[in-house]
């Protein structure tokens, strides 16, 4: 693969580092709420989280009923750049652009994963994920997206080759690292007039169990994120670098 590189205009949207934990059945969402009272004031006050849950009955009447639960609480930073959420099921940090560089979004998740701990006491961590959401905008007139994206769909030369929208989503095991690279990209409405937005998202992830204070917890996601940013430069060109790189350089 490519060597990572380190871009002045990175296309990060959002960049996560996630968590997922088994809690002890003591642990209550009311519980979780403590998480910001020993936190700090950098955090604004949480939102409660909520899933929803559908069902439909068949029978000599079809009946449809929908619920929802509160499975925990977002807090947003005063500054609108971080967004962690602390559920019954896990952690999860966000740092949203403009992205800085990984050493001061890893420093941040870690401390408030300990101040996590401390509320929530989980008993095991059963999955660690790094993922990163870029936006790259292709300049037009487009002529083909393989000079920008080095993994992209193959249309049939019996086609048609002009694309107005697209999905694709690849898993491609990393067995060195007992990973997996889940890559998602896609088409979205474009940024500017003038430009193809494309998205392309890169979820680094491995279900394994750690206690939850095992140092070997921020060793692997030194490893994941080297792993995002390798597959992150296998996807692009030159041609694509070249539009992150006018500028002085920061870490990715």
């Amino acid at each position: 693969m490519t060597t990572p590189r380190h871009y002045a205009r990175a296309p990060i949207t959002e960049a996560i580092i996630d968590l997922r934990v088994n809690l002890p059945p003591v642990v209550d969402v009311l519980k979780l709420s403590l998480v910001q009272a020993v936190g700090d004031s950098n955090y604004l006050d949480g939102e409660q989280l909520y899933s929803g849950y559908g069902q439909i009955q068949f029978g000599p009447q079809v009946s449809a009923s929908a619920s929802r639960s509160s499975t925990g609480f977002i807090f947003r930073s005063v500054d609108g750049k971080y967004i962690y959420q602390a559920r019954l099921d896990g952690f999860t940090m966000s740092r949203l652009a403009p992205y800085e560089s990984w050493n001061v979004f890893r420093d941040e998740a870690r401390r408030l994963w300990d101040v996590y701990c401390s509320v929530a006491i989980p008993l095991s961590v059963g999955r660690l994920a790094v993922r990163y959401i870029n936006r790259i905008d292709i300049p037009l007139p487009l002529q083909d997206f393989k000079d920008y994206l080095r993994t992209v769909p193959e249309v049939s030369p019996d086609l048609p080759q002009g694309l107005s929208a697209y999905f694709m989503q690849l898993a491609i095991p990393q067995n060195d690292i007992e990973a997996m690279a889940l890559i998602n990209q896609t088409m979205i409405e474009p940024a500017s007039p003038g430009v193809v937005s494309v998205v392309l998202d890169v979820d680094i992830f491995r279900t394994t169990e750690f206690t939850p204070q095992e140092e070997g917890i921020w060793q692997f996601f030194e490893m994941l994120h080297d792993r995002k940013n390798e597959v992150f430069e296998a996807c692009i060109t030159d041609k694509a670098r070249g539009l992150f790189d006018d500028a002085p350089s920061f870490p990715l």
